[in-house]
């Protein structure tokens, strides 16, 4: 799974030297942060929805495709950021053996 996210980390770097007429995420990157985040926020409210009627229907396939954009723009912003799709998986391994309860405690206020 790692490889997957490792190789769209090397395509979305790439992207950063790509004419925004010829790329959608060199497009959003030119646009910038901002327009990246509204991305993410329109991707998260359908992926909300799509969860929604998943529960009713019991299909999933909206749920897992509206999920994938999220995570995609969600990379994007990263990107742009400086930071590849590593650093999340990262931060997600130093979590694996910690209780959500005890992350939560741990986190420092903002």
């Amino acid at each position: 799974m790692s490889d997957v996210l490792s190789a769209l980390g090397d395509i979305l770097e790439e992207r950063k030297k790509a004419s925004p007429d010829a790329s959608y995420v060199s497009s959003l990157y030119h646009k910038g942060l901002n327009k990246i985040l509204e991305k993410i926020g329109e991707e998260a409210t359908e992926t909300i929805i799509a969860a929604k009627d998943a529960e009713v229907s019991g299909d999933n396939n909206d749920v897992i495709y509206e999920t994938a954009d999220l995570w995609f723009h969600s990379l994007v912003a990263l990107a742009k950021l400086g930071e590849r799709p590593e650093a999340v998986i990262n931060e997600l391994a130093r979590r694996f053996d910690m209780s959500g309860l005890e992350e939560k405690a741990s986190r420092t206020d903002k």
